[in-house]
Parts: C-alpha cells; structure tokens; sequence
C-alpha cells in the first residue's frame, strides 16, 4: 500500500471515535443538532449581553488601544500588542477562512456566509472575555527562562475551582482543557493546514498528473522543516515572523479576491440577494435554514477560535499591565477573521457561482474554481497565499499546544523539544490524509476545548465584569482630567 494511502486508513478510525463523542447530537425538527454548537451560541450570546454589547460600544476604542494610544509606561510582558493580535490572528486566519467557508457553502448553500457573519460580531465579546482572564491569571518563569510568560485558559480554570476549594476539579479542568488543546493543535494547526496546502499545490502543478501527486507526505515534510525552523525560538521567533507574514498575505488575498468580486460586479446584487434569502427564508423550509446556520455557525467558531480559548494563550504574552485593555485588542480578532476575511471568500464563491457546480463536501478545491473564474492565472495567487495562511496558522498553534503540554509534564527543555518534533511529525501525517478525515478529526478536537474553557468563563464572569466597569470608570476619569 502507497505511503499517503496506509496513513489515511490508519487515520481514518481514530476519526470516527472522536467525533462521535464530541459532536453527540439531538433530534429536533428532524434536524440532528450537534450540542457543542447550542453551547458556543449560548456563551457569544450572553457575553454580549452581559458585558452590555462591548463588541459594538467599544469597537473604536479597540483600535485606539492596538495603536497604543492609551500606553504608559514599560509593562511586563513578552511581545507588543500588535505582535500579539497577528499571531492570534496567524492561527486563526488560516485555512478556515479559505477552504472552511468553502465547505460551510458547498454543505450548508450560500446562506451559511450570512451565520458565519453574524456569529463573527458575536464572538468578539466572547473573545473579550477569555484574553482578559488569560492576561490577568498568567505566570511568570521557568526553570530554564526566567522571563518566560504562560497563560491561557488552564491557568484561569485552575483558579476558578480553587476559589470553591475543588482541588481535584481545579486540575481536572485544566488538564482537560489542555489535553483537548493539544489534540486541537494537532488537527487545527498540523493535519488540516498541511493537508489543504497540499490540495492547493497539487490544484495548481497538474492535479492527478502532477509530480508531487502520491506524496503528500514529502510536501508535508517540506512544510515540517520550514515550520521547525521558526518555532524553536518560541513565542518572539513566532510573533515576529507573525508580524510580517499576516499582514502581507492578509492585504494580498482581499485584494485577490476584491478584484474577483470587481470582474462579476454585475452579480454582486443578485449574489447578496442570494444570500440572505437562503439564510432567512430558503425555499426548502426550516431545515435548509437550520442547516445553513448550523454549518454557519460551526465553521465561524472553527475560524475565529472565540470560546475555544486558544487565542488567550497568545494575548497572554502581551506587554501590558491592565488585562482588560488587550481584551479589547482581542476582539478585533474575530471581526477581522471572519467578518471580513471569511466574507471575502463567500462573495467570491457565490458571485462566481461555482458552488452550484460542486457535489458534496468541498474545500480548497472550491474556492480555487471560484478565484480561476475571475482571472485564469488567479489559482496560483490562491496556492501562495494558502501557503502562507497555512504556515502562519502551523507556528502560531504550535505554540498553543507546546504552553499546553509543558503545563501537563512541565517547563522542560526536554519536554519542549519532544512536542515540537512531534507536531512537525503530524505535519507530515496531514497531507498524506484525505480531507474528510482531517475536517472530522480536527473539528472535534477544536471544539471540545470549548467545554471547559466556557465553564470556566461563567464562573469568573463576574470579575470579568467588574474588571471592565473599573477599566471604564479609569478611562472616563482620564477623559475629564
């Protein structure tokens, strides 16, 4: 049996096991409704409320604190603002923006744009919520790095139990959510990015006739030693690659896929159009619009990560002393990923009409269709910038996974070195995997982070509150002196 092939079978079992646990489902309005995503729903919707909708109120000022209009001082911390918010944005602005909303539409219709959308706006509060705990309840040092920062939501879990005198449940908690991060890691940050990378290559160097057909797993290891080569330095190797390399390939695709949607302007009333009437009222009834919701839904968490907990992990090593303040940072992480990003890619599939031409699940391949549609040559621009999306989101969640597994075994220059092999082993596995083993496992394990980590968040709501009303207070008073 060919390499990539006896990997994928080997694969395919592990899949199944784990999806079935984490994506259990109910029957309702003989639609099967996957639990988790009741749960992040319910979470962005009460943050939103709760925090008095600071996702919209304090939009603005957001950017102002990115800009570093309201800096004073020397704070502690590992790396800048900005740099934090792009390797956040560098794991989440990944392929998930490309081949997931692809897939969101060729499973869901054009309608699953509208939810990915709103759930976008939503989840900024969530994300809000999680970085300001990460920033507030992260440790400082290690055996072997003094300076070094950790944090994220097994620290704040941790705490939260601590505080109702639950040892046991404290690192119960905490050792779930990482154990489920490194899983996550695994899938978000190694199988799929590889495996839809490889997709786009192949797409673009012949298909079935091209060279590197039947060895995902040499691309893979191309991509494994390109991504070693940056994550041995840790956190400030990673954000400052991130830095560079988010902006340009960010600025590159909007553009790439602007001009598409310029080259079918004519279409973009009836696409629009399209859309909204797919997502509210479609013609095959109450289950085209759950499903198009649903799909909506679990690919903008997928995206954006808010709920997950990941991104805290990240914001954690941020140069500041008011936790509060890089929340707000924070929240202009899913607005950009999945309200601008995501929709980009939706009017180009949509305006194009390609979608109409699929049959079942599609990915990477989808969204290359759509971008040849515009300008012929357009695909290789798509395979450079998928490159690029896919390597910056490998760096950035490598570093998740790695925070994770040295919180479970310790901060140990072995313990460091062994994981990072790893992750770049299942670089390798990832694209020598077929997609629909990839989507299955990687979406499982990205979505049970979000079991603890959003128990975790109603428990310190309240302080998060508090935390807020206080950092607005200071504000207002900064204002009229």
């Amino acid at each position: 049996m060919e390499i990539d092939k006896l990997i994928d079978a080997t694969f395919e079992p592990v899949s199944n096991a784990v999806a079935s646990v984490i994506f259990y489902s109910i029957r309702l309005l003989d639609l099967e409704i996957k639990l988790i995503l009741i749960w992040l729903v319910i979470a962005a919707l009460f943050f939103t409320f709760y925090l008095g909708f600071i996702n919209i109120r304090y939009f603005a000022h957001a950017i102002d604190v990115l800009r570093g209009k309201h800096d004073h001082g020397r704070p502690s911390g590992q790396i800048s603002r900005f740099q934090a918010l792009m390797t956040s944005l560098s794991a989440t602005i990944g392929l998930g923006n490309i081949a997931g909303v692809a897939v969101a539409i060729s499973v869901g219709g054009p309608g699953a744009a509208f939810w990915m959308a709103l759930m976008g706006v939503l989840s900024m509060s969530t994300k809000f919520a999680e970085v300001t705990l990460g920033v507030k309840y992260r440790q400082y040092g290690s055996a072997h790095d003094p300076g070094m920062i950790s944090g994220g939501p097994m620290y704040y879990l941790h705490s939260a139990f601590d505080r109702l005198q639950q040892p046991r449940m404290a690192k119960f908690m905490a050792g779930l959510f990482a154990a489920c991060c490194i899983g996550g890691t695994i899938g978000a940050g190694g199988l799929f990015q590889a495996n839809q990378a490889y997709q786009q290559a192949l797409v673009v160097t012949g298909g079935d006739a091209s060279f590197i057909a039947d060895k995902g797993w040499l691309f893979g290891l191309f991509m494994a030693v390109l991504v070693g080569m940056v994550i041995i330095g840790g956190i400030q190797w990673i954000a400052a690659v991130a830095g560079r390399i988010v902006p340009v390939m960010a600025a590159i695709y909007v553009i790439a896929g602007l001009i598409v949607i310029g080259v079918h302007h004519a279409a973009i009333p009836g696409a629009i159009k399209t859309i909204f009437e797919l997502a509210l009222y479609p013609e095959a009834g109450i289950g085209a619009l759950m499903g198009a919701l649903l799909m909506g839904i679990q690919r903008a968490t997928f995206s954006n990560e808010a709920g997950l907990g990941s991104s805290a992990i990240a914001h954690a090593a941020v140069k500041t002393d008011v936790p509060v303040s890089q929340g707000m940072v924070a929240m202009l992480g899913p607005f950009i990923d999945t309200v601008v990003v995501c929709m980009i890619t939706a009017l180009v599939i949509v305006i194009s009409g390609t979608y109409v031409e699929g049959s079942g699940i599609e990915g990477v391949q989808l969204a290359s269709r759509a971008f040849a549609s515009g300008i012929s040559w357009f695909p290789y621009v798509l395979a450079l910038t998928v490159f690029l999306f896919a390597y910056s989101t490998m760096i950035s969640w490598s570093y998740y996974g790695l925070k994770c597994t040295t919180y479970l075994f310790g901060e140990r220059i072995m313990v460091d070195r062994i994981y990072k092999l790893l992750f770049c082993l299942f670089i390798v596995i990832g694209a020598s995997s077929q997609l629909s083993h990839i989507i299955l496992f990687t979406d499982a394990m990205v979505f049970a982070m979000a079991v603890p980590n959003i128990i975790g968040l109603y428990m310190l709501a309240p302080e998060v509150k508090r935390d807020l009303q206080a950092y607005l207070r200071d504000l207002q008073q900064k204002r009229n002196g």
